[in-house]
Parts: C-alpha cells; structure tokens; sequence
C-alpha cells in the first residue's frame, strides 16, 4: 500500500539520534572500565531495536552487572558511575534507576543482572535485554518487521491506546513488538485484530497448547492474554483496559474501511474544538495543577481524580455526552465533561422495594415521609443537593479524596 510507504518514509528516525546515544552508552562504559566494576552498558528498548520512531526523543541503557553482585545494591554502584553526567535524578521503584537529558534526548539508565534466562531474575526489570534479544533475533530473520513495528506504535500512539502505565493502561512497546512479529506485519495484525473475542490468547510459542486461560493464574488474565516468549507464566499485556482493547478494534476496523495518514498522526484536542464540540451544550474544564512525584503515580492519582468526579456526576443525574482528559506529564492537566445544557428538576424520584416486601415498604415509609405507589413500587420525591454541575464539582473540589489527588483545580464554564 502506497500510503504506508509513505507514512514508513515519515516514521523513520535520523541517523545522529543513534550516534548521540552511542557517544552516552560508550562514556558509560569507560567510567566503568575505570572504576574496575564487572558490568556493561548496552542499548536497550525501541532504540536496541531499532523500532523506534522520528521525534521519539527516549532512549533506554541496561547497564548489565555480574551476577556476583546480586546481593548487593546495583543501584548505588550504578549512581557512582553516571555521576560524570550533569542533573542526574534517582527514580525511586522496585530497583531504583535514573534519568538525565542530554543533547535533548531523555536517557533512562536501569542497573539489571547480567541473566543469561528468565529464571535467574532477582528483578523484573532483569529479563528486559532478554526481551530486546528475542525482538532482535526475530527481526534478524524478517528485517522489514521493524518498519512495521514503527506502524504499529505510530497507530496505537495516535488512537490513544499506547503506554503501559498504571493510569493508561494500553498496549506495551513490548506487547506490540510480540503482536507484529506474531502476525508478520501491521496490515495482517489489524485484519485479525477484528475478529479478537475477549481473552483471546497470543500464544507464540505454543506453550500452553492452547489452554492458556485454565492454567494462567486468574488475576492474570485481561481483554488480551499475551503470553511472553520470556517468561511464559506472564500475561505481557495484563495491564490492557477493556476500553483500550476495544478502541484498539475500532481503530483497526476504521482504519481498514477508510485508510489514511490521520491514523499515524497523535493529535492533542485543544479547548477552542472542544468549545466547538459542545455548541448547545455545557462544557465543563478543569484546570487540575498536580503534585509532584513519579509519573505513574501522580498520574494514577489524576485517574482516579477524573473518574471520581465522572461517577458523582453522574449519580448526582447529570448526562455526559463526552469526557476526556490529557496531561503534560508536569504540573498540567486538562479534565473536560461535555453535558447537557439544563437546570435539573428540583426534585427527584426515588423508587423503593416493591410493595409486597412488607417490611423493607415499612422501612421506607419511615425514612421518607411523602411517599406514593407507582407500578407496584414504593417511591418517593426527594429533593436535590446539586442542580447544576459546576455547584457540585465546587463541593467536590472540597472533599479529602480531591486533595489528595490534586494540588489545585480550577474551573471554566462554557
């Protein structure tokens, strides 16, 4: 297809983002070599790959020690060694690792034990060149799979699906990469993407023979059940929300009736379209200014903030046409509720039990005084705290739970 020509053309990185990264990874390992320390750096991730894509400014380094240090703390060992490298931070995790910029490319330097196969982990994040050589060794059989890997990721990118995160929960690098070498392509993947039932199962290797849902442990389990070449007792996609599998299947099924660059290309909603978006409506932004803290956390926090205030609003009898939300991944995010445009009633009906329930009727009759029978149930009229949106998101912005999500919230009306 000549579209994807193109879009291939588009996706693929200059040369010096490599070159940049090799003068990182060889300083790496001279400061190590100096300080006699049994470990290497190698490249890691999209950039290992080389799936990764033009503008795609992240690169990852697997500083690998030997396995005569697994009782000791990498991460100390591997803090002396990158401290030639200015505004170094520690992220603090299961193995602490870290990050700088440099030459505007955010290094991720993670210590890892040199494992030669996943039972050896003593870390998660030690079977992870395991992962890189397993993409590696298959894309040195098929080569063109790397320009389809970079579809794959610019497609999920743009639909909103991609990232593994807590507060994403989308599709992995790694999922995607197992994904495209399964079916051998984007074009193939997006065919069979459209016939995935619930829970179905990607199971390259075959190891469970096609029982893998009775023997995955439960908690496990997930819209798509991907099983990890590496570690097949894993579900590499587990974290994947059954509204990111189905957009997944949307956009496939979209993308295949009327092909197109817009599907490559992530664009953010800005207010003036939302605006337009809810002409004879209300439009409801919250400008949320979040703590700080690691991504995935303050991130979770956010989460939990937008769908908090999406479920009071709507057991408070609000309709949402629409909601959203976005995040700079700093100090900034964007909360947007499109609704309907109205004052609600003054009061409500509440329907009780049904009136043969004798004692739950009484009950009811107890705690409301004005009560009426309406087809064979007890209900009454109750009158409302809220009508109007805004009036109760300011009594929401008080309550403990916001706080604590939130620094800040501020609110706009259209």
């Amino acid at each position: 297809m000549e579209l994807l020509k193109q879009v291939i053309d588009e996706l693929r990185p200059k040369k010096d983002v490599m070159d940049k990264c090799t003068v990182v990874l060889d300083n790496i390992n001279s400061e190590i070599k100096k300080k006699k320390i049994k470990a290497m750096a190698v490249l890691g991730g999209s950039i290992a790959k080389g799936t990764f894509l033009k503008d795609d400014y992240d690169c990852d380094i697997f500083v690998r020690f030997n396995l005569s240090y697994k009782k000791k703390n990498i991460s100390d060992l591997l803090e002396k060694i990158i401290k030639i490298f200015p505004r170094v931070e520690r992220i603090h995790g299961s193995r602490d690792y870290f990050n700088f910029k440099s030459n505007q490319i955010n290094f991720e330097i993670v210590p890892v034990l040199n494992i030669k196969k996943a039972e050896q982990e003593i870390n998660i994040t030690d079977c992870s060149p395991l992962h890189v050589k397993w993409v590696k060794d298959n894309l040195d059989k098929n080569p063109k799979l790397a320009d389809e890997i970079r579809l794959v990721k610019a497609f999920c990118k743009a639909c909103n699906v991609y990232g593994a995160e807590s507060y994403l929960k989308g599709f992995s690098g790694h999922v995607l990469d197992i994904l495209t070498i399964y079916y051998a392509g984007f074009m193939p993947l997006l065919k069979n993407a459209l016939k995935w039932k619930e829970q179905e199962v990607i199971d390259f290797n075959n190891y469970y023979k096609g029982n893998a849902l009775e023997r995955l442990n439960k908690s496990k389990l997930s819209s798509l059940v991907v099983i990890d070449p590496i570690q097949p007792e894993r579900n590499a996609a587990a974290v994947l929300s059954k509204e990111n599998f189905f957009l997944f299947k949307n956009s496939a099924n979209n993308f295949l009736k009327k092909p197109s660059k817009k599907f490559f290309e992530k664009k953010e909603i800005t207010v003036e379209e939302l605006k337009d978006k809810s002409k004879h409506k209300k439009l409801v932004l919250l400008d949320i200014k979040t703590f700080e803290g690691k991504e995935d956390i303050v991130g979770s926090k956010l989460l939990k903030a937008f769908n908090y205030i999406g479920k009071n609003l709507v057991l408070n009898g609000f309709s949402i046409y629409e909601k959203g939300w976005k995040w700079d991944k700093k100090k900034s995010s964007l909360f947007w509720f499109i609704l309907k445009d109205e004052i609600l009633s003054e009061y409500y009906k509440r329907i009780g039990p049904p009136i043969k329930n004798k004692e739950n009727v009484k009950a009811f009759m107890k705690k409301h005084r004005k009560t009426f029978i309406q087809n064979k149930r007890i209900c009454t009229n109750v009158k409302r705290e809220f009508r109007k949106p805004e009036d109760l998101i300011k009594t929401l912005k008080k309550t403990r739970y916001l706080k604590e999500k939130t620094k800040k919230i501020g609110m706009f009306i259209y």
